[in-house]
């Protein structure tokens, strides 16, 4: 720290200090924002757990109004993620694709590319989802593929 006298006095040197300089700059790393946010363990506490995808079931279908300067109703769904039980806000993408999607469909869940921050005007939406049913919602959209019907 500043108050120590070391911190006047530069760094020890000598032949027995290898464990000294060693534990200081252990500490003196978590000053370093970057350093700090990996090494913390906070990626555990995140739904997805450190994980790039995530399987889910639907609870409800919700429209989230977006933020200004824009207007209008971004269609998003309540997930319930099988890991964990956590429950997260997943946009669909695409014209119409939430007819797609129904309550208690099993859905792939992937993170919004931000590296957990909101996308766009959707405010507190961080992740979209990719499949619907074990089928790409992209192959739906383009009529490549149908729903099983379960």
């Amino acid at each position: 720290g500043a108050l120590d006298p070391a911190a006047t006095m530069g760094k020890p040197h000598g032949l027995r200090t290898g464990r000294k300089l060693r534990l200081d700059r252990k500490l003196a790393r978590w000053a370093d924002k970057d350093y700090k946010r990996g090494h913390q363990g906070k990626e555990w506490a995140k739904p997805f757990a450190g994980c790039s995808h995530a399987k889910g079931i639907v609870l409800e279908k919700i429209g989230i109004e977006s933020k200004q300067p824009n207007s209008a109703v971004r269609k998003c769904v309540r997930v319930q993620l099988i890991k964990n039980g956590k429950k997260i806000a997943a946009f669909v993408p695409n014209d119409g694709c939430l007819n797609f999607v129904d309550e208690n469909d099993e859905v792939l869940v992937a993170g919004f590319g931000r590296s957990g921050h909101a996308k766009g005007d959707i405010p507190g939406v961080r992740f979209k989802i990719v499949k619907v049913s074990g089928v790409a919602l992209i192959a739906l959209f383009k009529e490549k593929k149908e729903k099983p019907r379960s």
